[in-house]
């Protein structure tokens, strides 16, 4: 696993009331959406709303409850995600700790019967928030 690199450092942007960030993927291989079993976004200490969380990956914004059935996207290790979720964020100029928990199965490693591998992987960095660019 990889879970240094989980987050991209300098990519935290706010959007009004919504923070987000660019997420990697701490495996070797790509894996499939459903795959994808949550994940956790704090700012500051002060942690997103797990109803509020948004993933974008491939041009398309998903709840995880959305996630789940689609094997039909997948996220590959060279390819950044955002993850993002309801947070007021100052756009101070002054540095946030931002911290990024990913909850992923690996379907291709079985471990018991009816039983896949299970990762939990954390990461934190400390960058300044920008304002997002709508396009």
């Amino acid at each position: 696993m990889i879970p240094d690199r989980i987050i991209e450092q300098g990519t935290l942007t706010i959007d009004g009331a919504r923070a987000a960030v660019e997420v990697r993927l701490p495996w070797y291989r790509a894996l499939p959406a459903s795959c994808i079993a949550g994940a956790t976004l704090s700012v500051d200490g002060v942690e997103a709303p797990a109803e509020s969380l948004r993933w974008e990956m491939n041009g398309r914004t998903f709840t995880f409850a959305e996630l789940v059935p689609n094997t039909e996207e997948w996220w590959f290790p060279t390819d950044s995600a955002v993850l993002s979720g309801d947070l007021a964020v100052a756009e101070d100029g002054a540095d946030h700790k931002v911290e990024v928990s990913l909850v992923l199965y690996i379907p291709y490693i079985v471990i018991g019967a009816d039983e896949v591998l299970h990762i939990e992987e954390r990461d934190a960095k400390t960058m300044t928030a920008r304002k997002a660019v709508n396009a």
